[in-house]
């Protein structure tokens, strides 16, 4: 299925996340403005978790981070802090790399993982083959193996496809497995399903990755803690994901077994990814993990001990619960995916997706059913509320209804 279709997209509107969006002039932004009012007649946008503002928490804790001077490059309390957090949640020798960007860090991670002749392999619709612009290849020498994922998700069976080249000097070595927690389907998988893959690379030598940019939803909606998905199902390195969650800026390469890398420090450096002052990214991944002062007030004490990281999450699947709830009898559309965490992928008339765009942001993700239909995805976030989905599943019932 082709992937990322340009729906009548103007060259005025680039494609800013996954996959591009087909955007009519009215749902930009004003020039001038600010905020959700800059969307002309939406009530929010459904396009992307990146849409999010920041967190109050967070802003709170990047302006409690800047009272006065701190020793940059990363040696700053606020850093060591956040390898405490680490540690705790996800064992003892886990490392934080505080990166800028999630591409980046799928970038370090694999760079610090593999040879110059290694490879990684990896679902057709991870985000590091289809949406990082080759920066595995281009920038880290890292060629991606992918594999057929009609769901989204790989085996074991993709490790054994691969394993027969190990040693050959005429293929590139698959010496890396990832995967990608939710997907990019939004689908899950469970501990005992990365547990199996794990097993089956480490059996072979091979090392495995897991792109987290969405590992908090996949762990609200288990109701797993994070390292069940992670350290205890035989990941060995993590690209954590904090910007689609409520952070401003900032992800981070968690190294969960020392030895399955070399040289991250240098290649953090070398791919641009070192921040001088690092301690503003810390802080916001701190603030997914502990309280920041008087900005949590409002939240009762066993919300605290639950982590930001977990409470938007929660919410965020919520809330595409009740998107796919409010949708499931709208004439003329089709859900096509589960909807396991806060993404909603429907299929509906084409006619019918460029009125809801005078109105509304979102993705085409692939074509439909008919050359007349197109497959759609809609994003929940922390900040999306219950009347932002009520209102837009009530303007998509009666668009609908005017048929195509």
């Amino acid at each position: 299925m082709l992937l990322g279709t340009l729906l009548g997209a103007p060259a005025a509107f680039p494609s800013d996340a996954r996959h591009g969006p087909a955007r009519s002039p009215v749902a930009g932004p004003a020039a001038g403005s600010s905020g959700r009012a800059s969307y002309p007649g939406a009530v929010t946008s459904f396009a992307s978790d990146n849409y999010s503002p920041a967190h109050p928490d967070v802003l709170a804790a990047l302006a409690a981070a800047s009272a006065g001077h701190a020793i940059s490059y990363g040696e700053d309390p606020w850093t060591a802090r956040l390898q405490d957090a680490v540690r705790e949640r996800f064992g003892a020798d886990a490392t934080a790399w505080p990166v800028l960007t999630g591409t980046g860090a799928n970038v370090v991670a694999l760079m610090a993982m593999l040879p110059r002749w290694g490879a990684v392999v990896a679902s057709e619709h991870a985000h590091l083959n289809t949406d990082e612009n080759g920066a595995p290849e281009r920038v880290g020498g890292v060629k991606v193996l992918a594999v057929p994922a009609p769901d989204g998700k790989i085996g074991p069976d993709a490790v054994e496809r691969f394993a027969g080249d190990l040693g050959d000097p005429h293929r590139a070595q698959p010496l890396v497995v990832s995967l990608t927690q939710s997907t990019e389907l939004g689908t899950l998988y469970t501990p005992a399903e990365i547990r199996e893959v794990a097993d089956a690379a480490h059996a072979h030598g091979m090392r495995v990755h897991l792109d987290g940019s969405r590992l908090a939803n996949a762990a609200a909606a288990l109701d797993v803690p994070l390292r069940a998905l992670t350290s205890d199902a035989g990941v060995d390195v993590l690209s954590f994901g904090g910007t689609k969650n409520g952070l401003a800026l900032g992800e981070a390469v968690i190294v969960l077994d020392p030895s399955a890398v070399d040289g991250v420090e240098f290649v953090r450096k070398a791919t641009m990814q070192l921040a001088s002052k690092m301690r503003y990214v810390s802080a916001q991944l701190l603030a997914l993990f502990e309280p920041v002062g008087d900005a949590v007030a409002e939240v009762d004490d066993a919300a605290h001990l639950d982590g930001l990281w977990l409470r938007n999450a929660r919410h965020a699947n919520a809330m595409a619960a009740r998107l796919r709830a409010g949708l499931a009898d709208a004439p003329g559309l089709a859900l096509t995916q589960p909807t396991l965490v806060n993404a909603v992928f429907a299929t509906l008339p084409r006619a019918a997706v460029a009125r809801l765009r005078e109105r509304h942001r979102f993705y085409d993700w692939g074509p439909g059913e008919t050359p007349e239909r197109v497959e759609v995805r809609w994003m929940c976030a922390w900040d999306t509320t219950p009347e932002d989905v009520d209102g837009f599943v009530a303007d998509v019932h009666r668009t609908l209804a005017v048929g195509p």
